[in-house]
C-alpha cells in the first residue's frame, strides 16, 4: 500500500475505483475521500458499492454538507468528461431496480466487465452476493451492523484519546471485527469465491468491496482486488494508464480550503433514498 501523498498536485489515471463510502453514516470519512478527489481526477471512475448508506438513512436521517459535497464532486467530474458507473452493493440495493439507467450522467449497473490499459480484464461487483449472512439471514447482518456502529462511536473516543497523547490514528472498530472475522476464517473464504466468480466469468481479476479489507493479491491465477473503505482504512484502487492496479491509502485530509466552483444542488438524492427507504 502506497504512503500517503505528499503533493497537492493533480494526479491523473486511467481508472478509478472507490467503494463503502457509506454517506449517511456518522462514521463516513466524507472529507477525507473530497480530498483524495480533489487530487485524483481519471476517465473512468466506479462506485463499487456502499456508497449511499441506506440501511442507516432509514434508521435515522443524517446527511451532512459533506456528503453533498462528495456527490457534487462526481456528478462535476462527470460533466467534465468522466465516465461514472455505479455498481450497487447491499446498503444501496434500492439502486439494483434500475440498471441501465442514468442519473445526472452516472450509469447503473449490476456488475461491470473492465478492460485494462495491459488487456486484463476484470469483472467489477461489490461482493454482497457471496455473503451468506447478507443473503440468507439478513436479521442477522442488520444486528451485526448495530454492533459495528457501536464500535465505530467507541472509536471515535480511543481516537480522540490517542490523539491527546500525541498518537497516531489507530482502528478499534477495524481491528474488532478483523480479529472476529479471522477467527471463522471469512475473509479467506470470501476472497476464494469471489476469485471462482471470476474464474467462472473467464476472466483475469475481478474488483469488488463489501467486507472493507483492502488489499491486492493473486489467487490461483486470479487478480483479486478489494478497494476497501472509507469509514475505518479509506482506500482506494487505481489503474494507471499502463494497466498497472495500485492500491492508495489516504490518511489525512490534505487539502483543507473548500473548492471555489459553484456547486449543484443534489437534494433530490437524499429525497429518492427516502422515497425508497418508505416504499
Amino acid at each position: 500500500m502506497s504512503e500517503e501523498l505528499e503533493s497537492h498536485d493533480g494526479k491523473k489515471v486511467r481508472s478509478l475505483f472507490i467503494s463503502d463510502i457509506h454517506l449517511g453514516s456518522k462514521a463516513s470519512k466524507a472529507d477525507f475521500l473530497l480530498d483524495f478527489l480533489r487530487v485524483y481526477d481519471a476517465e473512468t471512475i466506479f462506485l463499487v458499492g456502499d456508497i449511499v448508506d441506506g440501511w442507516r438513512l432509514k434508521r435515522s436521517w443524517y446527511w451532512p454538507q459533506n456528503c453533498n459535497d462528495v456527490v457534487q464532486k462526481l456528478l462535476r467530474k462527470g460533466r467534465k468528461g468522466a465516465r461514472i458507473v455505479y455498481i450497487p452493493g447491499n446498503h444501496d440495493d434500492f439502486l439494483r431496480e434500475f440498471p441501465g439507467v442514468h442519473f445526472g450522467g452516472i450509469e447503473v449497473a449490476h456488475n461491470f466487465t473492465h478492460t485494462a490499459a495491459d488487456g486484463k480484464r476484470y469483472l467489477i461487483l461489490h461482493g454482497d452476493e457471496f455473503d451468506v449472512v447478507v443473503r440468507n439471514a439478513r436479521f442477522i447482518a442488520h444486528l451485526g451492523d448495530w454492533a459495528y456502529d457501536a464500535a465505530i462511536a467507541l472509536n471515535i473516543w480511543i481516537a480522540r484519546l490517542r490523539r491527546v497523547l500525541g498518537m497516531p490514528y489507530w482502528s478499534f472498530s477495524a481491528w474488532a471485527k478483523l480479529q472476529v472475522k479471522r477467527a471463522v476464517n471469512f475473509i479467506g473464504e470470501f476472497q476464494r469465491v469471489v476469485a471462482d466468480e471470476a474464474r467462472r466469468h473467464q476472466v483475469d481479476g475481478v474488483i469488488c468491496g463489501h467486507i472493507h479489507h483492502a488489499v491486492i493479491e493473486d489467487i490461483d491465477g486470479i487478480t483479486y482486488i478489494n478497494t476497501g473503505d472509507w469509514v475505518e482504512s479509506c482506500t482506494a484502487v487505481v489503474e494507471h494508464f499502463d494497466g498497472r492496479m495500485e492500491l492508495i491509502q489516504w490518511q489525512n485530509v490534505q487539502l483543507s480550503k473548500p473548492s471555489n466552483s459553484a456547486l449543484v444542488p443534489v437534494n433530490l438524492l437524499p429525497n429518492r433514498i427516502k422515497e425508497v427507504q418508505a416504499a
